[in-house]
This record gives C-alpha cells, structure tokens and sequence, in this order.
C-alpha cells in the first residue's frame, strides 16, 4: 500500500469514525447498532487515540457512566433519543433502571443498560488511550479516575463469574463473548428453550440479509436467556443460568487486561504485582482448563455440559466441570495476545493457525471465525465462518508478541486492504473478501487507523512517555475534531450529561471492597469525575 492510498484511507477511517461520533461516543453502525456497545467502544477508542486522543478518553468514560454498582459494565449502553423499535432487545426489553436496580445489582437509573456483558477490552484500550498523549491524560486525570472503574469490573468477574470454580470468568449468553452465534454455541444453547416466536420482533433483518444474520431459532434461544436472567434480577447467585460456558478469547482479554491494568497503577504510582499475579494465575487457568492437545489450540468449556443423562452439569476430563466443546473457533487462537503462555503451547497455537483449519496466509488472507473444514462452516453468516477485523487486529498483536513480524506485517497489510476495499465493512467472506453486514463500521475504520500507525510493541506493558505516535505517513487530520458543542454536522443531538459523566444522576460510584494499599496509590481522591467533561480541546494526532 502505498503512501497516497494509505493516506486516503486514514482520511476515509476518520469520515467513518466522525460520521460515527455522537457528541459523547460512538455507535458501531447508525442502521442495524444505534447504541452504544461495550467492546466496540473499547476498540474504537483505540483508533479515535490516533484521531484525538481527548474524544477517545470521552469514548471510554462515557461507556463507564453505564456501569453497575455491582462492577459489571453493561454491553449496551442505550441512547434514549433512538426510537425504541430501531433495535431489539431494547431498554424495554432489559429493563435495567427497575430490575437491576431493585436486585441489588446497582443497575444505574439515569441511563439505560443490557443486564449482560461482553469481553473485558477495556483496561488494554485504558493503557493506549494514555500512551497516544500522556500529557493530556495526565492533565484530565484519565488514568486517575477510570482506574476504580476498571477495577471494579474485574472484581465483578472475578467474584461473580467463576461459576466453574477454577478460576476463570464465564460467560452465560451468547452475546457475551462477542461470537454472537458461534457453532461453539450449538450445542450449549440446544438446551435452552426458544422464546415463542411471537413474542418478539427482530429489527436487524431490516439493515442486513437474513442470510448473513443468526436464525430465528438463535434469536429465540437469545431472547430467552437474556428474559430468564432479567427475571432474576441478574444476580448470577441466584440465576440458574442455564447456558454457562469458559471462553478462550474473554478470559485471554482479561488476562491482556490485568496486564494493562499493572501499567495502569505503576503510572499511578502504586504497586503492579497484585494485577501481575492475577494475570499469572489467570494463565495458568486457561491453560489447565480450556488447553486441546489434540486439536492444538483452545478450546470452549461448557460447564453444564458432561454430565449424567438428567443432571446439569458433571465432571468431564480430567475431573473438571463441565465438558470442552468440540468445535474450532478462532476464539482459541486469541490466547496468543496472552504473555507468559508455555512456549509449547506458543507453537502449537502457530501451527494451528496456519494449518488446513484455519489457513491464514494460504486458503485466505484474513483468519476466519470458525474451522473451514468445520461441518457448520458458512462463509456468509455472521460468526459461524466470515473474517472480523478485531479478531484479525487481536492477532496481528499476537503475532507480533511471539516474534513472529512477517506473518504479522502481512495480516496488516491484508487487514488493510480489505479495510479499504470493503468501505469499512462489519466482516467479510473469508474466501472471497467480499464484505457482508454493515458498511462504514465504526470498529473497522478505528482499528484500520490503529494498524496505520504501525506495530507498537512493548506500549501494553508499562508506562511510556512521550508524544504521540508519529512515523513518515503521518498527516494532520484533514478537518478539526469537534468538540461536543461545536454544531458539526456529525452531531444532530444535546449533551447528554449522565452519559459523560461516570457517576449517573441516580446512582452511586460502584462499591469498591478494601483493596490493598499499594493499589489505591496514585489515586488521590480523584476516581470520581465530574458531572461534565472538563473544556479541554481537541486536538489531532
């Protein structure tokens, strides 16, 4: 790619992304995801870094107004100027502000949430927020008050989420991992009974192909888990969860997140080796758990699975709970972004990932979602086969983690140039390129303006000082960075105040248990933000 095309499309992604831009986030598509969503805004603040690192310490802090009191950050954060059929389940749907708030679960009333969660992205996108401009998120304090927040999440999962006991976070829908209708689901979800298919209306088959979208029978099983949670009042003590699974690529991110959260608190100037032990031992869970010798990468562990005919759930192999499910997804590729994994297991996750399942570099370009030799691969539906550019980004990093820099360089190249060619598409057909879902997908063009920057190895594992990212293709943004009242034509709304401000109007910061000393060092009272962001400009790259 050469200079001119690499610097439109840096100018496209920045179109996409301010296009995007809500006044306090950014939604991952304005058609088929009009909301905020958790993971994607983790991701799109990693690009927007590079595009004004203010706006994407807002992105963050704003999705962080939605969390629980419980520590559990929400996987959608609704705008309440979205007409309420534009997307289902909605707010009425979840009923967050009534249910999760009566439960005891600390649902914020001054917004509305989902009562599920997705991957724990947030701590890594935290650390490179700061590193794109550490003066500036000095000066805000950004580190210094999303620091208890980001805490408290991994306390929720931790505490909360380790419902197989070993010591990993599990997930209970589908749509928490992120792999929305993965085939590693199939089997897990076959015992969950559908909604009545009258009792919900699915708005996404209005913005995408029926084809290319999970089926009715999914959406059914979807809607029930998430209705039983609900009912529950999502306190997952009580809620019998009837799909509960290990996932390889959650709790890989969370392990990359403790990592970064250790960055995080040495800046502050505390003492890292509490999130280096939890990320260590982490490790060695993952390892223990959810590690396929025989299939040489990781694999899904549902743990009501393995059991006796009419029994919940049962030991599996090796006396653990549950049972592997025996499907290749990429999600046990992921780990590879994990430090500190057996060099064994290193090589063999290469093999794997180069090898007739998967094909990276030989069959395709971008690595697939799912095995293509896989007896429920579709190359056209959502998870169950087409290529996703966060799952490449995450493992361009891997790869270039390993030591691995030419098959590494080359997965960017090619992310690239898919980037480019399929207008920012949601994923694409692995063999083809062709791109399917959404176009001008917001964590597309943010993680193709991430990759322009470069390889930055070595900036998730401590602080680094310093301006931000520069190199022989930069260029000035080609149009300001608007702030929230600046009357750009992006941002057709009002300041929405308990969106930007992390302490929404009718809830309380979320309780934090005593933590050691050495973890509250650096934040000097100032883990609470105010009610409106502070008047800094913006600035560009």
């Amino acid at each position: 790619m050469g200079r001119a095309e690499r610097s439109r499309l840096r100018r496209e992604a920045h179109r996409v992304l301010l296009r995007n831009w809500t006044g306090t986030s950014t939604v991952p598509s304005h058609g088929l995801y009009p909301h905020q969503w958790s993971w994607d805004s983790a991701f799109i603040a990693i690009g927007l870094r590079h595009l004004s690192p203010v706006r994407a310490q807002r992105e963050l802090e704003t999705l962080l107004g939605g969390q629980w009191g419980d520590g559990r950050i929400p996987h959608i954060v609704f705008d309440s100027r979205v007409p309420p059929g534009a997307y289902f389940p909605g707010p009425d749907f979840w009923r967050s502000s009534s249910a999760g708030a009566a439960s005891g679960a600390g649902a914020p009333c001054g917004v509305e949430t989902s009562g599920i969660v997705q991957p724990p992205v947030h701590a890594l996108a935290a650390w490179l927020v700061h590193t794109a401009d550490p003066d500036a998120s000095r000066r805000r304090g950004f580190l210094a008050r999303v620091r208890p927040r980001l805490a408290a999440w991994h306390r929720y999962l931790a505490a909360e989420r380790d419902l197989g006991g070993g010591g990993l976070a599990a997930v209970v829908h589908p749509w928490e991992p992120g792999m929305d209708n993965s085939p590693c689901w199939d089997g897990p979800l076959a015992r969950v009974e559908p909604a009545a298919a009258d009792s919900f209306r699915r708005a996404d088959l209005a913005h995408g192909a029926a084809a290319e979208r999970p089926t009715d029978l999914d959406y059914g099983r979807y809607v029930a888990l998430a209705a039983g949670y609900r009912d529950h009042g999502y306190r997952d003590a009580d809620a019998p969860h009837p799909f509960a699974v290990e996932d390889p690529s959650f709790n890989a991110l969370l392990i990359v997140s403790e990592h970064a959260m250790a960055a995080v608190v040495r800046e502050l100037g505390g003492d890292p080796g509490p999130h280096r032990e939890r990320a260590a031992a982490l490790t060695d869970a993952l390892v223990r758990r959810l590690w396929s010798p025989a299939s040489g990468q990781f694999l899904c562990r549902d743990l009501r699975g393995g059991g006796e005919p009419g029994v919940g759930s049962g030991a599996g192999r090796g006396g653990l709970p549950g049972a592997l499910v025996d499907a290749r997804s990429a999600a046990g590729l992921l780990p590879l972004i994990a430090p500190d994994l057996p060099g064994d297991i290193t090589a063999a996750l290469l093999r794997t990932v180069t090898g007739e399942h998967f094909g990276l570099g030989h069959g395709v370009r971008l690595l697939p979602s799912y095995d293509l030799h896989g007896p429920a691969f579709d190359s056209y539906r959502y998870w169950r086969g087409p290529a996703w550019f966060n799952v490449n980004w995450l493992l361009e990093r891997g790869l270039r983690r390993c030591g691995e820099t030419e098959r590494a360089d080359a997965l960017r190249a090619d992310a690239l140039g898919a980037a480019g060619a399929s207008r920012f598409a949601e994923y694409l057909d692995p063999y083809t390129g062709e791109g399917r879902g959404a176009r001008d997908f917001s964590w597309t063009a943010a993680l193709a303006l991430d990759l322009l920057k470069g390889p930055d190895p070595g900036r998730d594992a401590g602080p680094v000082p310093g301006p931000p990212d520069s190199g022989p293709d930069s260029e000035p943004v080609s149009e300001p960075d608007p702030g929230p009242h600046s009357g750009h034509e992006c941002e057709r709304e009002v300041q929405r105040p308990a969106f930007t401000s992390m302490t929404p109007e009718c809830t309380s910061e979320p309780p934090e248990p005593p933590e050691p000393p050495e973890q509250q060092a650096g934040s000097s009272g100032a883990s609470r933000a105010p009610a409106t962001p502070e008047p800094e400009p913006e600035e560009g790259p």
